[in-house]
């Protein structure tokens, strides 16, 4: 019998009552590198706007589900579907995906996100800068070269960049991994703005107090496969599945 613990079994849950408008359905989805299975027949469903967080421990498959989800990597089997579509280049335009380590074009600040609205036919390019600049709170660094700023702030740009085209999905690989508390909470506070104006966000991170924090419901992997996906407050108080439970107790699970 599977250990893989959904929403059904919740009635103080109600999806349908905060549908988002862009419903993720993974099917049977594998995916294997040099005939080694990383994941294996995942089987997901996310169709509320509330603040995923992907858990489990290290190779449990979480960045690799992340880039198959983008179409940033083939599946071997399975289908990911989008508002019930396969992925398309529409469809990946409505999303973003932010990095651990940014990649940042040797331009100042300001040129690395016209170069981003530049991607785009938009008309108040103007208007846009200006409030991701300010969002991030890099205005004072508008001119600065994105090279020299410091991790947080690369961050912090690689994040106005990509919802400068205002996705309505936003994808972060561990966003604030090596980074201070002080640039943690910038972030966090940025994360927290985002999901105000309506964007489904898809989190991975590895620190359980940041999960604890923003997480709305948690999808947890281990060994290739989701063994649960429960609203947060529930995963954190009462996991079902054992490698869960190892993982909150803070045991090595391999």
């Amino acid at each position: 019998m599977s250990e893989v613990l959904s929403f059904a079994a919740h009635s103080d849950f109600h999806p349908a009552a905060n549908r988002s408008s862009m419903p993720l359905d993974v099917r049977s989805l594998t995916f294997e590198a040099g005939g080694t299975p990383i994941l294996n027949n995942v089987d997901v469903n996310l169709e509320t706007d509330r603040l995923t967080v992907l858990l489990g421990p290290n190779g449990a498959g979480k960045s690799v589900l992340l880039k198959l989800i983008h179409g940033l990597l083939p599946p071997t089997s399975g289908t990911v579907l989008w508002n019930g579509q396969p992925l398309s280049r529409q469809i990946r335009q409505q999303q973003a995906l932010v990095f651990q380590k940014p990649v940042l074009l040797r331009r100042s600040v300001a040129a690395n996100l016209k170069f981003a609205l530049g991607l785009r036919r938009v008309s108040d390019r103007a208007e846009r800068l200006a409030e991701a600049l300010a969002d991030a709170d890099l205005q004072h660094l508008a001119k600065r070269p994105a090279r020299v700023l410091s991790g947080g702030e690369q961050q912090r740009l690689a994040l106005a960049r990509a919802l400068i085209l205002r996705p309505k999905v936003l994808m972060l690989d561990e966003p604030t991994a090596n980074l201070d508390p002080a640039s943690t909470l910038l972030i966090e506070q940025a994360i927290g703005r985002v999901r105000r104006k309506g964007v489904k966000v898809i989190l991975i991170t590895h620190d359980l107090h940041q999960a604890r924090r923003l997480a709305e419901e948690v999808v947890f992997l281990h060994a290739g496969k989701v063994t649960e996906h429960t609203p947060a407050e529930l995963f954190f108080n009462n996991p079902q599945s054992s490698a869960a439970k190892s993982y909150l107790a803070g045991d090595l699970l391999i």
